[in-house]
Parts: C-alpha cells; sequence; structure tokens
C-alpha cells in the first residue's frame, strides 16, 4: 500500500520541475484530461529536489550516485525563498500535512486549496474549520468530474460540514483538475505532488516546494482565479437538496 508518488525532473543540477504532472498521456482515461500544475525551479533548491531524487533511488537500488560536481554548479538564480519538503511513511512525523496544519493556524486572510482528491482526516479538517470559523477566507476548488467514483462520494461525505463551516468550495468543470496547491494569504505557496487525503499524507512518498514570495503566490494566485472562474460555485441550500 507504500508507493512513491513524487514527480521530479532535475536537468544537469541545474535546473529542477515538480507538481502534479505524471508521465502519462493527459487522456489516458478517456473522457477525462488532466489539468496539471508543474513549477520550473532554477537555484540552490534544485539542489534539495535533486537530493530527494537521489534518496529515493539509493533506497530503491543501492546505488549511491555520484553528482557532487552537478550540485557545485547551483549558483543563486533570483529573489525568492523556498525550500523542498519532501514526506512518507519513512519520517517519524507527517510532514506535509504538518505544515498544511501551521499554515492554516497562521493564516490571517485568505486560503486557497486546489486538489483533485480532499479526504482529509480530523487535525486538518479541525484546522480548516478553526480558520473559516475566524473569518479567513477559505476556499477548495476540486473537480467537478471524476474517474474514480469510491473516492468521490467519500470527498463528498465533507462537503455539507465545510459548507457549515464557510469554506466555499467550487467544482472545476473543463477538465479533471489534477493539480496539487495550497496558498496562504500574500505570503507563501506550497505547489507539489501531495493531495488532501489520507494516502498521501501518510502512506505515500510526497514531495512540496514551498515558496515564500509575494510575487509567486500574485502568479499562483492568477491560475486559482482562473480555476474559480471556470467551476460551479457549490451552495449549501444547493447541496441540501441533492
Amino acid at each position: 500500500d507504500l508507493r512513491n508518488h513524487r514527480k521530479i525532473v532535475v536537468l544537469d543540477g541545474l535546473v529542477g520541475y515538480t507538481g502534479s504532472q505524471n508521465i502519462v498521456d493527459a487522456e489516458f482515461v478517456a473522457g477525462y484530461p488532466n489539468e496539471e500544475l508543474m513549477a520550473r525551479i532554477t537555484g540552490p533548491v534544485v539542489a534539495q529536489l535533486e537530493a530527494v531524487f537521489l534518496t529515493d533511488w539509493a533506497l530503491e537500488t543501492d546505488q549511491r550516485l555520484d553528482v557532487r560536481e552537478l550540485a557545485a554548479n547551483v549558483t543563486v538564480a533570483g529573489t525568492a525563498s523556498a525550500q523542498v519538503l519532501p514526506s512518507g511513511p519513512g519520517y517519524p512525523s507527517e510532514n506535509t500535512r504538518d505544515l498544511f496544519i501551521a499554515l492554516l493556524h497562521a493564516a490571517q486572510k485568505s486560503v486557497v486549496i486546489t486538489t483533485p482528491y480532499f479526504i482529509p482526516d480530523e487535525p486538518f479538517l479541525q484546522a480548516l474549520r478553526a480558520a473559516a470559523t475566524r473569518g479567513v477566507e477559505v476556499r477548495l476548488v476540486v473537480s467537478k468530474h471524476a474517474y474514480q467514483p469510491v473516492s468521490q462520494f467519500a470527498q463528498r461525505a465533507y462537503y455539507e460540514e465545510l459548507l457549515r463551516a464557510g469554506v466555499r468550495i467550487y467544482l472545476y468543470r473543463p477538465r479533471f483538475l489534477h493539480a496539487k496547491h495550497v496558498s496562504v494569504d500574500d505570503d507563501v505557496a506550497v505547489l507539489g505532488t501531495t493531495n488532501i487525503d489520507i494516502r498521501s499524507f501518510a502512506l505515500n512518498a510526497e514531495v512540496s516546494l514551498i515558496v515564500y514570495d509575494p510575487t509567486v503566490v500574485a502568479a499562483l494566485a492568477r491560475i486559482q482565479e482562473r480555476y474559480i472562474a471556470s467551476s460551479d460555485a457549490l451552495m449549501a441550500d444547493e447541496w441540501d437538496r441533492r
């Protein structure tokens, strides 16, 4: 039941990519084309992303790759502060879940969560409710379409509670939205491979890019607003009549 769910590409130790994109045709499930979001990374954080890959490689093959020359070439490439956060069952805590909970408790104005699967555990759900209850604008963007009916039924089981707490839910229409990212206020963006579900929190090996930069958060916000503009807002009274 354990799997490596990370998506990592590192080119010459200088450029990295991570996000939701698997190496698979976007329409591998007929009728449900995936929509993804990836980050292209340069600078010292690429070495952190590569370190996660090298650790995975060593664990699976018992082979240690020597990339010291490549790592030495990484130089400062911009002004944003960023870091890579790996998580998985090999760690003593659920790293990404704990990060999300901390960000929810720290949020002052707004939180936007985009995820293809939303089946959280109780600590995450409690932090989400608490943020919405104290007046933070909490928006959850999920796909209207799904090709895993059981997961979608499980996800829908949370809608009534979320709507009652003041969380705004948007159902994205055009494609199956497979992107996974969170933004908090104007300060922090998290983009990576983690779904907001118990499997991603506890069982999968995942990787996230955390960026502390208003410019990057603003760029992500433009993408999030595009999602919302192409979504159906789920209303509590409508959901009660389902």
